[in-house]
């Protein structure tokens, strides 16, 4: 074989992930400058005269943005599943960008009333819709374009794209804080990054543009239905919510809402934690691929129930340490805690893929997976914060635990392991 011959394939599966990654970055780093400078923008979007109730407010629309990312996952999932995958990436982050845009221009109260609100509410549903989407596209995205054996180390390109787009989010928002005004920030430096959020959607079109189809669509196949998924394959479906309980309220807590826990609660301000979240993401993102590999060799059940079980056990006495720890302490509590999320998230992506079959794919992930997002992960900061109002934080702890048990016990009985199968046709 020729070396020409050698570099092409290298060269085509790398703008695969190269052209899947970009879009998700952007698409997340929307996400995440909206959590981090929730407590920034809030007064000036909700004024409802309380810190604490305009930060639950600000919450409460992250929240409610996710009750359209299972819709998303459903409607987007399906078009994927109909008129490929490419074309519907396309999409997803056109629509991203218009979102991202919408919040960045969105008037105070001062201004406009009761519109603040609306309008900010409008910019978050539409980025849900698009999120929602985005997972059940570009995962089957990925997982398709991967070589059998190589599934997980491309799965693992899901978050690291993620995390990429967060920790772009995380570093600007540490370089506001840091050279402007507080009067400044609150007034008009919170825009910054939803505007640039905007201008990079631009980037993440133009290279999707240029990918290649994973989809391949029999003559003989029919165009799956809206609910076929749903209706063909619920135990698959079911047991996509079942892996997915864990992760996401993991994810949600570890790398959003302890951005407002620990400076709350623990020996660190907010631009200190910012700091330390921006490491540790980098941490985050780098671990990824290679449990990914490891995963690969070994199988995915070993990582996702190290995971939640790890969890479990110690979710309630990481976060009490937070109480007690200054900078270095923080640091290291916040480090160990993503490499053991990790085993979740490098494989969630070839988890899912390898469990539903490829002709409703996109949308028999995106149901399931969203929902479950939407009804833990995209709550966790308001049910964590909404317990502190209530004084009493330290039942946030137990609630995640509770669930991760949940997932430890599909993991152990449920799941099968796919890391040595092909995937489902």
């Amino acid at each position: 074989m020729s070396q020409t011959a050698t570099v092409q394939p290298v060269t085509r599966h790398l703008r695969q992930i190269v052209a899947s990654g970009v879009g998700n970055a952007v698409e997340w780093y929307d996400w995440y400058v909206y959590s981090f400078l929730a407590t920034v923008f809030a007064p000036q979007i909700f004024h409802a005269g309380n810190s604490t109730a305009d930060v639950l407010s600000a919450f409460a629309v992250f929240a409610a943005s996710f009750l359209l990312r299972p819709i998303g996952g459903l409607l987007v999932g399906n078009l994927a599943d109909r008129i490929g995958r490419k074309n519907t990436l396309v999409l997803t982050i056109s629509t991203m960008g218009l979102g991202s845009l919408i919040v960045g221009l969105t008037p105070t109260f001062e201004a406009v009333g009761v519109w603040a609100p609306i309008i900010l509410v409008f910019g978050r549903l539409i980025s849900g819709l698009s999120v929602g989407g985005e997972f059940a596209a570009n995962t089957v995205f990925l997982v398709e374009s991967a070589p059998p054996n190589r599934r997980g180390f491309y799965s693992s390109f899901q978050y690291v794209s993620t995390t990429l787009g967060q920790l772009l989010a995380s570093g600007l928002a540490a370089l506001l804080v840091n050279i402007l005004s507080p009067a400044d920030m609150s007034a008009w430096g919170w825009r910054i990054p939803f505007i640039v959020g905007a201008l990079l959607s631009l980037v993440g079109l133009w290279i999707r543009r240029g990918t290649e189809e994973t989809l391949v669509v029999k003559a003989i196949t029919e165009r799956p239905k809206l609910f076929d998924a749903l209706v063909k394959y619920p135990k698959p479906s079911l047991l996509i919510i079942g892996v997915t309980i864990a992760g996401t309220i993991l994810y949600y807590t570890w790398t959003t809402y302890l951005a407002t826990y620990v400076p709350a609660n623990g020996g660190v301000n907010s631009g200190q934690f910012l700091i330390i979240s921006t490491i540790a993401l980098f941490f985050f993102m780098v671990i990824q691929p290679v449990i990914g590999i490891l995963s690969d060799r070994w199988g995915r059940k070993p990582f996702l129930i190290a995971c939640a079980g790890i969890f479990a056990l110690g979710i309630v006495p990481a976060l009490s340490l937070f109480s007690h720890s200054e900078f270095a302490g923080t640091l290291v509590i916040t480090l160990l805690g993503m490499l053991v999320l990790s085993g979740f998230t490098a494989i969630s992506a070839a988890v899912n893929a390898e469990i539903i079959p490829t002709h409703v794919r996109s949308a028999g992930i995106g149901f399931p997976y969203s929902l479950t997002v939407a009804l833990f992960g995209g709550t966790a900061p308001f049910v964590g914060t909404l317990l502190k109002s209530w004084g009493v934080p330290g039942y946030f702890g137990w609630y995640v635990a509770a669930l991760c048990v949940v997932s430890l016990l599909v993991y152990i009985f449920a799941l099968k392991e796919t890391a040595h199968k092909p995937l489902p046709e």
